[in-house]
């Protein structure tokens, strides 16, 4: 999947590390970034090390409408604020619009509980993707 000429693809696996697994990266010292109030893409993208991939995230961020992205924004935080920890999975499919599905395992105490968030919306480039090829000369 490519956005503004990057394969953008490799930003899911970051997040995925950075939120879920044995040990995240993201912990409750970062939940601040995502209170209520504060912009969506900056924050996220500050969890990636690529200079490159935090760029595209922030941008792809900024096409997602507004409720998507507070919802978003109101997950992660409420993930990282529950004691244990709540894991996040990132995933992503095409679609013609935006739709997002969320579902949550939970575990007995003290097992931490997972959130899966899968968005869906058109492909990044999708300007470039569909355009017209150039007539041949």
């Amino acid at each position: 999947m490519m956005f503004a000429n990057r394969q953008i693809l490799p930003v899911l696996g970051e997040l995925n590390c950075a939120f879920g697994g044995k040990a995240p990266l993201v912990n409750a010292d970062h939940s601040p970034a995502f209170a209520y109030g504060q912009q969506l893409g900056p924050a996220l993208a500050n969890v990636l090390q690529d200079e490159e991939l935090k760029y595209l995230l922030n941008a792809y961020i900024g096409m997602l409408p507004g409720s998507f992205r507070e919802s978003l924004r109101s997950i992660i935080h409420y993930a990282l604020t529950q004691d244990p920890q709540v894991l996040l999975n990132f995933a992503w499919a095409p679609g013609y619009d935006f739709e997002m599905s969320i579902w949550e395992m939970t575990e007995p105490d003290p097992a931490q509980n997972g959130i899966t968030i899968l968005l869906k919306g058109r492909y990044p480039d999708h300007d470039s993707r569909f355009a017209a090829p150039a007539a041949a000369s």
